[in-house]
């Protein structure tokens, strides 16, 4: 098991530095202020009446890096400095949400797929570490079966969770494609400009890449003291 160990310790350090990473360049990226001065929320609303949705509302909301789009209320939530400012960082997560609402409207496959597992998995990943623990802290003190059969579901609860982090890779790839298409061809923003929202995306993508890795080495480690090859 210290593979797992080694494995587990880069993909945390990883982790890490895309992170601090991530949060350089969204710094740097905020200060390159757009030609078309225009804010977040304006080219949200925009990039949503281009692509013909009118049904889609666009709403601040509180904190930072809280940018999503909500399929079930149909609206782009927009941090507030995404919501109000006027640079290349807040042009990238605006129309990368509206490239989950373009998803949406477009019934791309992926995010579909996301979505019938979103009650699922809220419900049963936080779950699945106790089971898979408990379990086999049963199967040591008393039954070993009743105990297995716990430590198994658990470990399919995880399972699910580790399959809906990498689903999730290409439905954000897919968002920011969609969204450095539009910037591009629609001239919103300049050749400069979009370079800087590609390289943020680009980040901000990296860091899914890793939870997903992540997620599948936590798995296999519990698969693996299940099976007893420790």
């Amino acid at each position: 098991m210290i593979g797992y160990y080694i494995i587990i310790g880069v993909i945390s350090l990883a982790s890490w530095l895309i992170s601090n990473r991530l949060k350089s360049k969204f710094a740097f990226y905020s200060k390159m202020q757009l030609q078309n001065q225009m804010s977040g929320a304006e080219i949200a609303k925009k990039m949503l009446a281009d692509n013909g949705i009118t049904d889609v509302e666009v709403i601040s909301t509180p904190g930072r890096l809280t940018d999503h789009y909500n399929p079930k209320d149909k609206t782009v939530n927009l941090s507030e400095s995404v919501f109000n400012q006027r640079n290349a960082a807040a042009a990238a997560v605006a129309a990368h949400e509206v490239g989950h609402a373009v998803q949406h409207a477009t019934a791309y496959q992926w995010l579909e797929l996301r979505s019938k597992l979103v009650p699922m998995v809220s419900v049963t990943s936080n779950m699945s570490t106790w089971l898979i623990i408990g379990g086999l802290a049963l199967g040591a003190a008393s039954n070993m079966g009743l105990g297995m059969w716990v430590a198994l579901a658990g470990l399919i609860f995880m399972g699910l969770a580790t399959l809906f982090s990498f689903i999730t890779l290409p439905v954000e790839y897919d968002a920011s494609n969609r969204a450095l298409a539009w910037l591009k061809n629609e001239n919103v923003v300049t050749s400069q400009e979009l370079d800087g929202a590609t390289d943020a995306l680009k980040w901000a993508a990296r860091t899914y890449l890793v939870a997903a890795l992540g997620s599948l080495a936590m798995l296999l480690y519990w698969a693996l003291r299940l099976l007893g090859n420790d």
